[in-house]
């Protein structure tokens, strides 16, 4: 086993690969960007180094400086999480080139199963299951409108290197085949430098399930069952669950097959997962995660397998310590991922200063996290920042627990998704088990959800303060918000510090709406930072209140900057490609 390793990752899969290390008695060292400096991952790593700015491209993917610093602290191996570098081919490369070991498959593996195309050409040849579509990259939307004509609409239109739900499109009819081609190319570019894109038929309600793997690099290979990751928006996860409500034991027993099956036709040598789409009892191979998935815990709670734990030994040389018959599923476990994002706004990013931030606790109840007291949620990376996860003796066990769960877990300072994952399990189509990845576009509107404190306020207008007091009214307790213009407005707290005293009071911002507002001198405003990606409004056009100005990419999600009055553009003050920081004035009307 290495003594050393170098995390390059940062966020809550830092804090868990560090965690592991520390239970194996391996020494751990993190990275960090110029706003990470005090993220609980330099915290808890027995030496952290600086690596750069907080621009990703310029620290957590500066593979030379990366390098640079595991070979000064004298790491054995380089472990990259998920994100950022974790399945680049090259920076596997560079590492063993470095004389390190990269904790992953080899570069070829990644290669392959980085490559849509490519993994479908694979998958085909040995025997998994595959979505018709085409075996080349398309040329132009004339093949998109061609494969529909052939197949029928809707038609998927995917990035080659895509993943994660960026470089994906969907065309209806022929009217939208050029959006789609578009859209998929340049996410495809901007996201992972490739802006090739191939053509499927795209399946209208299927679930999403996905198999871990493990196999080592002896030829031992095992599956750890599956997950269902049915619940998502645009094409991202928000909860997972192990076991399937969907799946028979045969079906698994199939699928689980399929995915060593998978692994072994690219000599796979880690961990990994296999994703597929399920509909009318039959499954397609989707592609292939080279790397550890953001919910693998759900699989840990459910077979006990250390999946992290694992996946180092195996890039030691260990073999597997277990075979396929000695994998058995208990109980049930979900997982829910808390965003920084306002859910009732359509998942508008919602970053900033994290002034309260209590975990649940209790039996079954697991809590990943990069924070573990009030923080930051930088505007410059995923909105993810922690996972809540839970496990029952069953489904509806788990369900109970979840509820019990997400009740106590309190953030204030930024909106989060706790709100949606309430409204969830008040949903008779999520309790009963019968989603799809369809059901956040068809049930949204029956949530009940309660909209974040701050939606409604707008740049412009001053900030608020907010402070939770207890008030007790013939003998019962009740939380009370207070608000006012700005903290001193409360005078100084009262008693020992409970209650009104109790933690810095809470700062009311934009809410992460999403939605620049007009100011009274005209301004659009980018409402974070982030990057152009299209401006749709040019000098002398008229636009009405509420009209987008710009698509703006922000914490991996695209949002439509929109217009908080009408009038006459005057001023365009940015163009595509370029990177803007919160607030900075977009467009100005008259």
């Amino acid at each position: 086993m290495f003594s050393k390793v170098l995390v390059a990752n940062r966020g809550e899969i830092a804090v868990r690969i560090i965690r592991a290390l520390r239970e194996m008695g391996v020494a751990s060292v993190a990275v960090y960007s110029d706003s990470d400096r005090e993220a609980l991952h330099t915290v808890l790593a027995d030496e952290a180094y600086h690596v750069g700015p907080t621009p990703a491209a310029e620290s957590y993917l500066n593979i030379d400086k990366l390098l640079e610093v595991a070979s000064r602290s004298g790491a054995e191996a380089v472990h990259p999480g998920y994100g950022f570098l974790a399945e680049s081919a090259p920076f596997a490369r560079a590492v063993s080139e470095a004389g390190m070991t990269w904790v992953g498959p080899h570069p070829e593996a990644i290669d392959s199963m980085g490559s849509k195309v490519e993994s479908r050409r694979i998958m085909s040849a040995a025997g998994v299951p595959t979505i018709p579509g085409t075996a080349d990259p398309a040329e132009s939307s004339k093949e998109v409108i061609a494969f529909g004509e052939e197949h029928g609409y809707p038609v998927a239109v995917k990035a080659s290197a895509g993943g994660g739900g960026k470089g994906f499109a969907v065309a209806n009819d022929s009217s939208e085949a050029e959006i789609a081609f578009e859209r998929a190319s340049r996410e495809g570019e901007a996201y992972f430098g490739d802006g090739a894109v191939y053509i499927e038929r795209y399946l209208p309600a299927p679930r999403h399930i996905e198999i871990q793997v493990l196999r080592d690099k002896h030829g031992n290979a095992v599956h750890l069952g599956e997950r269902d990751c049915s619940i998502q928006r645009r094409h991202q996860k928000l909860l997972e669950e192990c076991p399937s409500p969907a799946l028979t034991p045969e079906m698994r027993e199939k699928m689980g097959k399929a995915a060593v099956g998978a692994a072994e036709a690219v000599d796979y040598d880690s961990l990994g997962t296999v994703e597929f789409l399920l509909q009318d009892e039959e499954f397609y191979f989707l592609e292939m995660n080279t790397r550890v998935q953001v919910e693998h815990p759900v699989t840990e709670e459910v077979t006990g397998v250390d999946i992290v734990e694992t996946g180092l030994r195996i890039a030691a040389g260990e073999p597997l310590p277990f075979a396929q018959e000695d994998v058995v599923h208990r109980g049930h476990a979900i997982e829910v991922r808390l965003n920084a994002e306002d859910a009732a706004a359509g998942f508008i990013p919602s970053p900033g200063p994290v002034s309260v931030y209590e975990e649940p606790s209790g039996p079954g109840i697991r809590v990943d996290s990069s924070l573990r007291g009030p923080g930051e949620v930088s505007e410059s990376y995923d909105p993810l920042f922690a996972k809540l996860i839970v496990r029952g003796a069953d489904r509806k066990g788990a369900l109970g627990r979840l509820r019990r769960a997400i009740a106590e877990f309190r953030v204030e300072g930024i909106s989060t998704t706790l709100p949606f994952f309430t409204a969830l399990l008040d949903d008779e189509v999520f309790v009963s088990g019968e989603y799809t990845t369809r059901y956040v576009e068809e049930r949204m509107e029956h949530l009940s959800m309660e909209p974040a404190p701050d939606s409604a306020a707008s740049p412009d207008k001053d900030e608020k303060s907010v402070r939770e007091v207890d008030a007790e009214v013939n003998g019962r307790l009740f939380k009370v918000k207070l608000y006012a213009d700005n903290p001193d407005d409360f005078g100084a707290p009262a008693g020992n510090g409970a209650g009104a005293g109790a933690g810095p009071p809470r700062r009311r911002g934009s809410g992460g709406s999403g939605r620049s507002i007009a100011t009274s001198e005209g301004a659009v405003t980018a409402p974070m930072q982030g990057t152009i990606l299209r401006v749709l409004v040019e000098e002398g056009q008229e636009v009405s209140a509420d009209d987008p100005v710009c698509v703006l990419e922000a914490m991996k999600m695209e949002s439509e900057v929109r217009a908080g009055r009408g009038g006459t553009v005057s001023a365009v003050n940015v163009a595509a490609g370029q990177t803007v920081g919160s607030g900075e004035p977009l467009v100005v009307l008259e």
